[in-house]
């Protein structure tokens, strides 16, 4: 997978946590501006949860140093 894939890909998944996250509390039918401070970073939260799984698998498995070195910045900087 290129890195640019990989970004569409991870896009993708933080969407899909928030997603999920938001299915889970129910009150879909609210407009996003009714959400709560609390609610945005519990989404947030999520999103960032599934980034670091993510970039975590794809350093172990990056194609080149350059790619792994930028992981190892993102994810221990």
């Amino acid at each position: 997978m290129s890195p640019d894939e990989w970004q569409a890909h991870v896009t993708t998944e933080a969407a899909l946590a928030m997603g999920r996250w938001l299915e889970s509390r129910g009150r879909l039918d609210r407009p996003i501006a009714s959400l709560t401070r609390r609610d945005l970073e519990c989404m947030a939260s999520n999103a960032i949860s599934r980034f670091i799984v993510l970039a975590s698998e794809r350093r172990t498995a990056a194609p080149d140093a350059e790619e792994r070195s930028v992981l190892d910045l993102l994810l221990m900087g």
